[in-house]
């Protein structure tokens, strides 16, 4: 597979809720960089992260574009989060079942036939007020 095609399959597992075959995916020393808090390194702590988020939140991505470039192995990726707020966490607003559409994007890198970085963006104030209504 090319990485285009690895990042894909990625998303394509996420979106069918398919987290063994994302996690496949993924190398054994991954760094993952989310919006807020700090980076987690290593399969197990994205593991961890990826239960915490099923338990929470429900999400689906649509109007997914992926961008290469010239440099081998960055992918970036433009989305559409259409979700469902499962359950509350600490400082954030209670849950009740909120959904949200919100734009959102990722920077990864593939090395060696794996995900070796994802970095994620979405704008957590747009987040809040769509769930607090």
């Amino acid at each position: 597979m090319t990485d285009l095609q690895i990042v894909q399959a990625y998303y394509d597992a996420f979106n069918a809720r398919n987290w063994n075959e994302m996690l496949v995916l993924v190398d054994e020393n991954i760094k993952h960089e989310p919006n807020q808090g700090t980076p987690r390194i290593g399969k197990k702590l994205f593991t961890d992260f990826m239960q915490h988020m099923d338990e929470s939140y429900s999400e689906t991505l649509k109007d997914i574009v992926l961008f290469s470039s010239a440099t081998e192995g960055r992918i970036a990726a433009e989305f559409v989060v259409h979700g469902t707020y499962k359950k509350a966490e600490e400082g954030l607003p209670p849950a009740h079942g909120q959904s949200y559409i919100l734009p959102a994007a990722a920077f990864l890198e593939v090395q060696n036939g794996k995900i070796t970085r994802v970095t994620t963006y979405y704008n957590l104030e747009l987040w809040i007020e769509l769930v607090s209504k």
